[in-house]
């Protein structure tokens, strides 16, 4: 059996495309995709916590509560590790001998009913967050439970997450996926594809995250996918970070068709979070307004909880809340250097397209994207995939932005790469004083160490 070009297990029991086109069409609330145009429209941001457990009644009633706390904009169904990759044998035996061991909802083993008995317990629209490199099953059933936002790509689902698929075959997964996107889009219904620019969320530099996304954007539109997000991570400089938000849509007029709508996002930090719950509210409210800054459309929110395991739901309405501050009328008044952002963002677009020109110039993009990888020309740092280099090493200039400190084999020119030497202060290549092991911690743990 197929779903919308997808080979579907037997196990997964799916209806029929036509059908499921329109359940979606009937339900009472807009689409994520509707609710973006209309925030860019008004200027609004919209804000999303994460969320998921393994308890079908207890995620009804996590959604519910996170609804009636804060009102997000939008709600997440976080994947447990087994569905994201594939494991769904060991996710339902799990799920029917202790649901609390597993770390986010288990959606395939759960089915399309009890999906959409989550899409229908709450008023805002559902996005799946997951990270698997090969998400072809958990789309259907998404798709089936009338869930139309999914996250993901075949790079950023595949490197940061997993030690041995070969990019060939996520990218190629991912592919069908995208291909079903745009066979929705023919029957009225559009699906959010959001772009997990994260990667690996440590010390990223911004070009590698927008390359990577600008990557499987243009991958994304040629399948035929009409909605996408973009997502950047804070990096804790909120220059670098503005400039970096308010390239996407710079990107996304350079790289991709006029008929693709393209949205910015903004994950709050993702790397070691600060113990001290005071410290922790303080650099959640800095997302909110680095997002405002940046023309975010969507910001995805932390908890004052991070640095000491799954956070709570009063944990998320309070981050959720905070959020909402930096958003609101009363931090008016705040911003950043316009010109030192026109700057960083000249640069960020310049490495980018060192990065990427190449790739989109060639005749194959799948076999240049993993000849890329491969070669190291492309690169993630901190990555435990076997498919990538992981020899670049990003640190922190003097004033907190994050730049290369050794670039393996990254396609940059040598006037960016001196710039970036520049900025660290280090000299001629070769120079590891400032990316020995200590400067690199500590410039990771910029956040977490601080102490009042």
């Amino acid at each position: 059996m197929t779903f919308a070009g997808i080979t579907v297990i037997p196990d997964l029991d799916a209806p029929d495309l036509p059908s499921c086109v329109d359940y979606t069409k009937t339900l009472s609330k807009r689409g994520t995709h509707e609710l973006l145009a209309a925030a860019r429209e008004s200027g609004q941001v919209l804000v999303q916590p994460r969320c998921g457990v393994g308890d079908h009644g207890r995620m009804v009633a996590l959604l519910r509560e996170l609804h009636e706390g804060a009102e997000p904009d939008v709600l997440s169904v976080t994947i447990d590790a087994h569905t994201r990759l594939s494991r769904f044998a060991e996710a339902e035996r799990a799920l029917h001998e202790d649901p609390s061991r597993l770390n986010g909802y288990p959606l395939v083993a759960h089915g399309w009913r009890r999906g959409r008995e989550l899409n229908e317990s709450v008023p805002v629209p559902l996005e799946v967050r997951h990270g698997s490199p090969d998400p072809r099953q958990l789309f259907v059933v998404a798709i089936a439970s009338g869930i139309t936002s999914f996250e993901g790509g075949g790079i950023a689902y595949n490197l940061p997450y997993v030690k041995d698929v070969p990019l060939t075959a996520s990218l190629r997964a991912w592919q069908e996926v995208d291909q079903a996107c745009g066979l929705l889009a023919r029957h009225g219904v559009i699906v959010e594809r959001e772009l997990f620019g994260t990667l690996t969320a440590v010390l990223m530099p911004p070009a590698l995250s927008l390359a990577v996304c600008v990557l499987e954007a243009v991958r994304a539109a040629q399948a035929g996918v009409r909605c996408l997000t973009m997502a950047y991570p804070q990096g804790g400089h909120a220059v670098q970070d503005v400039a970096a938000l308010t390239s996407i849509p710079v990107l996304a007029a350079r790289y991709l068709p006029d008929h693709v709508e393209v949205y910015p996002v903004l994950h709050q930090f993702m790397g070691p979070f600060p113990a001290d719950p005071a410290v922790a509210d303080a650099l959640i409210l800095y997302g909110g307004l680095v997002a405002r800054w940046g023309g975010a459309t969507k910001v995805v929110v932390k908890t004052n909880q991070e640095a000491h395991g799954i956070p709570d739901a009063a944990a998320n309405i309070r981050g959720m809340r905070t959020t909402r501050v930096a958003l609101s009328h009363l931090m008016d008044g705040f911003g950043v250097d316009d010109t030192a952002v026109r700057q960083e963002r000249e640069w960020i677009l310049g490495e980018v397209a060192e990065l990427v020109d190449p790739l989109l110039a060639a005749p194959d993009l799948t076999e240049a994207i993993t000849t890329a990888f491969r070669s190291g020309r492309l690169d993630v740092p901190f990555s435990a995939s076997v498919h990538a280099h992981s020899a670049v090493l990003p640190v922190r200039d003097p004033a907190g932005a994050i730049r290369i400190g050794r670039f393996g084999s990254l396609s940059l020119s040598e006037q960016t790469r001196k710039r970036h030497r520049a900025l660290i202060g280090a000299g001629e290549p070769g120079d590891d004083r400032a990316t020995s092991i200590a400067a690199v911690t500590a410039d990771i743990q910029r956040f977490s160490a601080y102490a009042p």
